[in-house]
């Protein structure tokens, strides 16, 4: 982390506590403000928690929270009503994904080159607000990390592999669309499976010891100590074998993709680039487990979006309990 930070271990100790009591200043600021609160994100290199909020009222709420608040003319709620527009339409191909930017309080739909027209198209049938929706073009169409390679390795069938995300009392957590109820793995067989609509599944390992760690790829492990989510614009790094380990930052949650399998809600949006071969890898901010590695764009040369299913919600589905050291 403090590598792909530019800094020392002292530098990133200091992001990762400064992470942690942003946490606590996000939530308090969006207790604070109520309806008018618009989302929250850090800029790191300034130690900053920001907030967005549509009252004046809210404005200095926030800043009694100890946010820096920034005048929005849609709260979170009016955003998210936007993305359940979309989720009940008949989306365009030309659409991969979409996702909420709260420091540009917008929905963010992103287009494939040449579907210009046709989103615009999409977009004004949707009766939102001309300024709450934004097209991003040219975006390239994510594509699962699946079936053929994973993080730290194990087979399904004796043919595609994935990555172990992260250990739960009796197995482990990973991606769905990695194997369904019944398949077989080098360390035991599918429990559930989860995918498109979600991208979760679990593995029970009856034979083998499961333990609350992270592959580093430089020799050692992380330790995982809970699984509280980070905020948007914290600093998160990814496990997984095919690119080893990788930071960047979350850009937002509850973002939608359409893979060509179908879509999945829920997922936490970040610039940490990913490869083929990295699917259901583990997602860490510091020692708190996020997700599991989904799908994206891009690559670790060139950069790119990966998409990750959280963690907590595969742990409440199932009932898992995840194991930390």
């Amino acid at each position: 982390m403090a590598d792909d930070l530019g800094t020392d271990l002292d530098g990133a100790k200091e992001v990762l506590r400064f992470q942690a009591d942003a946490v606590d200043t996000a939530s308090a600021t969006a207790t604070a403000t109520g309806d008018a609160f618009a989302g929250a994100w850090l800029e790191e290199s300034t130690r900053t928690v920001y907030a967005a909020v549509t009252t004046d009222e809210a404005r200095a709420a926030a800043s009694e929270a100890g946010a820096v608040p920034v005048s929005a003319a849609h709260s979170l709620a009016d955003l998210e009503a936007v993305t359940a527009r979309i989720e009940a339409s008949a989306v365009p191909d030309v659409i991969p994904s979409w996702w909420i930017d709260v420091a540009s309080n917008d929905v963010v739909v992103d287009v494939v080159a040449g579907g210009e027209q046709t989103a615009a198209d999409f977009v004004a049938t949707l009766d939102a607000p001309a300024d709450a929706v934004r097209l991003q073009t040219d975006v390239a169409a994510p594509e699962t990390f699946a079936t053929i390679r994973g993080g730290i390795a194990y087979y399904i069938n004796g043919a595609g592999r994935c990555s172990v995300g992260f250990a739960v009392q009796g197995g482990f957590v990973t991606a769905g669309h990695c194997g369904v109820a019944g398949d077989s793995t080098d360390y035991g067989t599918f429990q559930d499976s989860s995918f498109p609509g979600n991208d979760y599944a679990w593995v029970a390992t009856p034979s083998h010891t499961p333990v609350g760690q992270v592959a580093d790829y430089s020799g050692g492990t992380v330790a995982v100590k809970g699984s509280t989510p980070a905020a948007v614009g914290a600093t998160v790094c990814r496990s997984g074998s095919t690119t080893g380990w990788h930071c960047g930052q979350v850009q937002a949650y509850d973002s939608t993709v359409r893979y060509a399998e179908g879509s999945v809600s829920g997922l936490i949006r970040t610039s940490v680039c990913a490869e083929p071969g990295d699917s259901g890898g583990s997602l860490l901010a510091g020692t708190q487990a996020q997700g599991v590695t989904s799908g994206g764009s891009g690559d670790c040369t060139n950069g790119g979006t990966t998409y990750f299913q959280p963690v907590n919600e595969i742990l409440q589905a199932y009932g898992l309990q995840l194991l930390t050291s």
